[in-house]
């Protein structure tokens, strides 16, 4: 069976160091023989739908809308990052540093940088938060056409983020967990980028397994999980992800996410794309 981490891949080798002692517990007070080293499948959405997959991190709004029947939610990671409290997070709207706008409403017309589609972080929630604000701050004509001029997906928040640096997009919502991560992998850049605003919050990436995953397993995968996310014995191993916690979660947790995608759908002149 897979196992996978695919979500937060920086950096690589302390993902791989936290995996092993999640594998060492499974095998050791569990019985279970798992792979002692991560997948890299370079086909998410087909790894995900795996019924024989034993552990994945997803998006909450894949899962919302086309997982919801194929996986089981095994829970949450808490992390320590500006915009996450607890098991939730924000997306961080971010801008360049020196850019004078101060407000959402600053920049309609411009060009906004999201990683997918089918994101919970990059688009689902920016779209959201975007169409209310939006009420407040423009004038009633406005509120009749798309708020940004040019949507550019860019396939990844590390694409974003670039893109806004290099002035490709006047804008754009990053994960605020890999935002955290990208200024400590990148301090020499961290300071051309600034923080406009943040969205709702939402449950972080969903922890996941197939759903033939035996009800054993699922409690096996949950008790180890939850260890090495809060033992102070594993707090080395787990510093560098900044992973501070685990909640066991289900599906209905991540309801916020069809809720957001509902809000801009019963009114299409609120979408912001």
């Amino acid at each position: 069976m897979q196992v996978s981490l695919p979500m937060y891949w920086v950096p690589n080798d302390a993902v791989q160091v936290f995996w092993s002692a999640i594998a060492k517990r499974l095998q050791e007070l569990h019985g279970l023989s798992v792979a002692p080293t991560l997948a890299a499948p370079l086909d998410l959405h087909a790894h995900w739908r795996d019924p024989e997959l034993l552990l994945s991190q997803t998006c909450g709004y894949p899962l919302s809308t086309i997982l919801h029947d194929k996986v089981q939610v095994l829970g949450t990671f808490a992390y320590d990052a500006p915009g996450a409290q607890g098991i939730a997070c924000r997306s961080q709207m971010i801008v360049q540093s020196h850019d004078p706008r101060t407000t959402l409403s600053q920049f309609a017309g411009s060009t906004f940088a999201f990683n997918a589609k089918d994101s919970q972080s990059g688009f689902n929630a920016p779209r959201a938060w975007i169409a209310g604000q939006r009420l407040a701050g423009l004038s009633q004509p406005l509120q009749q056409q798309p708020f940004f001029t040019t949507m550019l997906e860019t396939g990844s928040h590390r694409a974003s983020i670039e893109a806004v640096l290099q002035a490709g997009a006047d804008i754009a919502s990053i994960d605020c967990v890999t935002l955290a991560l990208w200024r400590s992998a990148h301090p020499d850049l961290a300071g051309n980028i600034r923080v406009l605003a943040q969205t709702d919050p939402y449950p972080g990436l969903p922890l996941i397994t197939g759903l033939t995953t035996p009800a054993t397993v699922v409690l096996a995968l949950r008790e180890s999980l939850k260890a090495v996310a809060t033992e102070p014995r594993y707090a080395a191993l787990r510093a560098p992800l900044r992973i501070t916690g685990f909640e066991a979660t289900s599906l209905s947790d991540y309801g916020v996410c069809l809720a957001m995608e509902q809000a801009i759908r019963q009114d299409p002149k609120l979408d912001p794309a």
